[in-house]
């Protein structure tokens, strides 16, 4: 089942590679593929990058040999002189830009300090690109944190709007993989701001760019203190939901772990069942179908086999392992909410072993789920069942209640049918 659930293949294609690694690093941890297999697969993800000495590792341990091939050692040499040229350059710039007056400046007006840094430095946009290149050069050796630096000086003094939006991609990529989750967060806010404003470009570019957010917003969202709530504001989004619809479906997995696990977004959960129910067709996984069988069809059997599932699935997957006792304690908290809701009578054991707990743990659990959510029942120790006090609303509420209803009911006929007259009359004065 891990494999048959596995989502990395469908990723990679909207990944950077370097953000592929890390997934390949967790799925050779797992030991779900063929460990040879997975050693291959970095060496043709980075075979063409910066990384020589990490090239080189990978195919030392794939030919089992200790021998330096020419080309790897020729790569490692042609690197190094790039690297040692580039910094001479960029030392020069960054020696101007850590001058306290300059960076006073720089806070200031934009292309004012633009035009001052041209006129008393000879700053040109030559220079400027150096820092672009750099910070690119020194992402694709590994180098993150400095190319995270690189790539922040560059779009605070670049004018080249192309050049500064890949480099709010690279510097976003950067942060995520240096742990800066802050950071990170920060540069997918601005991207999303870009991608959602930017009328420069056709709509099919930008359901390609939403799709890439979409994916790298993951590394982010599972790691942030306040990222599965971001991930529930930005998914929910109409053009971001359409987009998940569209290009990648599967992402609903990672959207129902983010609703299941927040315990402030309960509402949405309504909204999350609508849209797995119209992609079902499309994609289903145990994590979509435990939603599915618990808030569709009410089937707590069912609800109960998915979840164990869920278990294997979300332990196997690298953006949700961390959070899989939060998923599985709130996921049990819904299977009972939702049990007590249409049953006025529960039986104890049968409870436990829909939540897939035993039976004193089960006991346990359901006592503390009454005491902390403060739902009005009782416990009887005798026949071993919850009883539910339901509330009855009397006939002279529920009349009020409806009475209440109609009167807003009416209240908006009238509004609607006052506009048409006085929309009715302004055409007859205009005829």
């Amino acid at each position: 089942m891990a494999t048959q659930h596995d989502l990395t293949m469908r990723m990679i294609p909207f990944l950077d590679r370097h953000l592929v690694f890390p997934l390949l690093e967790f799925l050779e941890l797992k030991e779900l593929y063929n460990s040879d297999d997975l050693l291959k697969a970095k060496y043709e993800l980075f075979r063409s990058s910066n990384m020589a000495d990490f090239i080189l590792d990978l195919h030392q341990k794939i030919n089992k040999t200790s021998e330096v091939p020419k080309d790897i050692s020729e790569k490692r040499q042609q690197v190094l002189s790039k690297m040692e040229s580039l910094q001479a350059q960029v030392q020069k710039v960054m020696e101007v830009l850590e001058k306290p007056e300059v960076i006073a400046m720089l806070r200031q007006d934009k292309a004012q300090s633009l035009q001052t840094l041209k006129d008393e430095y000879n700053f040109t946009e030559e220079k400027i690109d150096l820092l672009y290149e750099f910070g690119q050069f020194e992402f694709d050796c590994g180098s993150y944190g400095g190319a995270a630096d690189m790539l922040y000086h560059f779009r605070v003094l670049s004018s080249n709007d192309e050049k500064c939006f890949s480099a709010l991609w690279g510097k976003m990529a950067a942060e995520i993989l240096t742990g800066n989750w802050e950071g990170a967060l920060e540069e997918m806010q601005k991207l999303r701001e870009v991608i959602d404003h930017k009328s420069t470009i056709s709509p099919l570019q930008q359901l390609q760019q939403r799709t890439w957010l979409i994916h790298w917003s993951l590394f982010i969202v599972f790691n942030h203190p306040r990222g599965r709530d971001s991930i529930i504001d930005m998914f929910f989004a109409p053009q971001y939901i359409n987009t998940i619809q569209t290009s990648c479906p599967w992402v609903l997995r990672y959207l129902a772990a983010a609703v299941v696990t927040s315990k402030r977004r309960k509402h949405q959960m309504k909204e999350l069942v609508k849209i797995i129910e119209q992609e079902s067709y499309e994609y289903r996984d145990p994590v979509t179908e435990f939603v599915e069988a618990l808030f569709v069809r009410f089937d707590f059997d069912g609800a109960q086999k998915k979840l164990k599932e869920c278990e294997e699935v979300i332990a196997n997957d690298f953006f949700l392992g961390p959070i899989q006792d939060d998923f599985m304690e709130n996921a049990r908290q819904f299977i009972s909410e939702t049990y007590c809701r249409i049953h006025q009578k529960i039986n104890i054991k049968e409870m436990t072993q829909t939540l897939n707990l035993g039976q004193e743990e089960g006991e346990k659990w359901i006592a503390n789920l009454i005491r902390d959510t403060r739902v009005d029942a009782k416990i009887d120790f005798e026949e071993n069942t919850v009883i539910m006090n339901t509330p009855v609303t009397s006939i002279y509420q529920q009349v009020i209640e409806r009475a209440k209803g109609l009167n807003f009911r009416s209240g908006v006929l009238t509004t609607a049918i006052k506009r048409r007259e006085a929309q009715a009359a302004s055409k007859e004065v205009t005829a």
